[in-house]
């Protein structure tokens, strides 16, 4: 029997943070809903229970040339808190250019935190079907 996997991704801002939700069989990514950074934490663990999430992925936000930047030590307090609110394994994806790509996936105006963290999502997602 094949074991699927349903996983979370997130798009980390310093004022909100995307969520998107993966398949039951880990294949797709679809956008979840934006939480307020004040109290993601909670909410995120909230999800993760109710949808029997198995693994979080978390967009690592790096500067272009590869380098930290300011929102990689918030990314990386944020993960910690994660793992301890959750107890699940944590993963980062590369997250250079997905609020570009977001644009495509938009439709109507608005926010597309939860577009990006969608595009994080399934870029592991392929990558595990490799």
């Amino acid at each position: 029997m094949i074991h699927h996997m349903r996983y979370l991704g997130i798009d980390y801002g310093t004022k909100r943070v995307g969520v998107a939700i993966s398949d039951e069989a880990g294949e797709f990514a679809f956008p979840k809903g934006i939480l307020e950074l004040k109290g993601a934490v909670e909410a995120i663990a909230q999800i993760s229970t109710d949808e029997q999430v198995e693994a979080i992925i978390i967009g690592e936000s790096l500067a272009s040339n590869g380098e930290e930047n300011a929102l990689t030590s918030l990314v990386n307090a944020f993960r910690a808190k994660l793992a301890l609110a959750t107890g699940l394994p944590i993963f980062f994806e590369r997250e250079g250019f997905s609020t570009v790509e977001a644009h495509r996936y938009q439709t109507a105006a608005g926010n597309r935190d939860d577009s990006a963290a969608a595009i994080i999502l399934q870029r592991f997602l392929d990558k595990q079907k490799k």
